[in-house]
């Protein structure tokens, strides 16, 4: 037999029959090593038991409940403490997640989150406030947005910043009513909204729900956007451009300062979806390009947790122009010298005279904004000029060291930023990204970001992020080159990969469009 790759996978293991060796067996009888068949909670133990003890309830309790007693058993299943843990332990185990290696998702920046600032969010003072206090009881929380606020004004080179906004696609929402509300203030009904290609996929549904029509704007053929189409759709009519930069395609927009003049000069306004700000933090500050609004995912820049469904945080910065419109309320210092929550009753003073109203019902998620505070102390001025600088070196050295094995279609376009694309161009017929992204599970990684953007076809987005390794990434690479190997060579066993995960492959359409979403 021959000698194993940096994989472990030999060739000769593509001959193994599915059913025999790879299949992962549906009872528990198929347990493998530490790997357990885990059941449904609802199997573990039956609705008629109980996993504590409870006091008898006294006599007349369910009457004196009046409507409020309950009808019906609550179905739930009596599990003991150890049987609940083991059970939901089990479950993690069948995951993935950045505790346990790199998370190589593209415009996701999946990164460690340092527990430094697990530790603080949970300080007393912070974790145990409550939105419906009163303001003058927190007056520290106050003093963190507003320190937070200073930074990414300072960090960004813009004029003001909204905090309440919840997610990445929440905080472009609320750029895209600032830019109509200052419209509306002119009089200028103006109905469309320029998204290139290269841009985030909320762009153009952002836009839309704002009540746009929006209009693509294409890509040049090495991955940026066509300054002169741009320039060429421009008028009376164009509300704004909303552009990411760095741009999907893992390059950044050289004629970004351009783009901004041309669509100023015809009266609009630029939003930067700065999704991809941990690429260039503490090196470029989009106000120095002309950006109007643009919001600051802390999860990816800042290191916040992303994923589990919340909580999220997507601040917005406003230009000098736009800052007069943006949601109350803000914090700021007064004559005091105290933070304080401003208000639209004494919002004039600070030149926000013109809001557009608000975005949420409480100012913001706080548990975030001390975590990104704590992670922007902790760096500095210069730390957070390397994670800009090391994030970018990691994403070349995985260009480089794979543009031989897997097609980059924007290879030969100088340095990619944060993230590269590949493309499967060079697979063999049959073959996928789909395929390379299920027989990269087996090699005990989540796949890549696949399909997007869109401007390539079969496109795989790769992002390292700043906080791996050298030795980290030499591992992922030899996993992804083993599979990509196996890919144009044609092996076939891809398509029924993965082998090794909890579950095999799934038909995903049929997933989509008839889920079993109940027990």
């Amino acid at each position: 037999m021959s000698a194993p790759n940096k994989s472990g996978w030999k060739p000769e293991m593509q001959a193994f029959d599915n059913d025999e060796v790879h299949s992962y067996p549906e009872t528990a009888t198929g347990n493998r090593a530490l790997m357990l068949e885990e059941p449904l909670i609802f199997e573990i133990a039956g609705t008629d038991t109980t996993g504590v003890d409870l006091p008898e309830i006294e006599h007349g309790g369910s009457e004196r409940l009046g409507s409020f007693g309950r009808k019906d058993p609550i179905g739930l299943p009596g599990l003991s403490e150890p049987e609940t843990i083991r059970h939901y332990t089990r479950l993690s185990r069948q995951n993935y997640a950045i505790d346990l290696g790199l998370f190589p998702l593209g415009s996701c920046t999946m990164k460690h989150n340092p527990r430094l600032n697990e530790k603080v969010a949970r300080m007393p003072g912070f974790a145990d406030i409550h939105p419906l206090q009163p303001v003058s009881t927190v007056p520290g929380a106050l003093e963190v947005m507003n320190e937070l606020a200073h930074w990414l004004i300072e960090l960004t080179g813009m004029h003001g910043v909204v905090m309440s906004p919840k997610a990445g696609a929440h905080g472009e929402l609320c750029g895209i009513l600032c830019i109509r509300a200052a419209l509306e203030a002119r009089g200028d009904a103006r109905a469309v909204i320029l998204v290139p290609e290269s841009a985030h996929g909320t762009n153009p549904a952002t836009a839309a729900f704002a009540g746009y029509k929006v209009e693509d704007i294409p890509a040049t053929a090495e991955g940026r956007v066509d300054l002169k189409a741009l320039k060429a759709r421009l008028g009376p009519d164009v509300a704004g451009v909303m552009i990411t930069n760095p741009n999907t395609c893992g390059l950044f927009e050289r004629d970004m300062k351009a783009i901004s003049d041309a669509v100023h000069s015809v009266g609009g306004f630029v939003y930067c979806d700065g999704a991809n700000f941990n690429a260039i933090v503490g090196k470029v500050r989009p106000g120095d390009l002309g950006v109007d609004a643009m919001h600051i995912n802390l999860h990816k820049t800042f290191s916040t947790p992303h994923g589990g469904g919340g909580p999220g945080s997507g601040p917005v910065v406003l230009s000098e122009a736009l800052s007069p419109y943006g949601p109350l309320p803000f914090t700021a210092r007064t004559k005091d010298g105290v933070v304080h929550l401003i208000e639209e009753e004494n919002a004039g003073e600070f030149g926000h005279t013109q809001a557009f109203g608000r975005m949420t019902a409480f100012h913001g998620q706080m548990g975030m904004f001390t975590r990104a505070l704590t992670y922007i102390l902790s760096h500095g001025a210069d730390g957070l000029k390397q994670v800009a600088e090391d994030a970018v070196l990691n994403a070349n050295y995985i260009l480089r060291s794979l543009e031989d094995v897997l097609d980059a279609p924007f290879g030969a376009s100088g340095p990619c930023m944060h993230e590269v694309l590949f493309s499967d161009k060079d697979f063999a017929e049959g073959l996928s990204t789909l395929d390379l992204a299920k027989g990269l599970i087996d090699e005990g990684y989540h796949p890549m970001t696949m399909y997007f953007p869109l401007v390539v076809h079969g496109a795989m987005l790769v992002e390292p992020t700043e906080t791996e390794s050298k030795a980290a990434l030499d591992q992922f690479i030899g996993a992804l080159r083993s599979v990509a190997e196996r890919a144009k060579a044609g092996d076939q066993s891809l398509k029924q990969a993965p082998y090794y995960a909890p579950r095999r492959r799934l038909d995903e359409t049929q997933a989509a469009r008839s889920p079993l979403l109940s027990w």
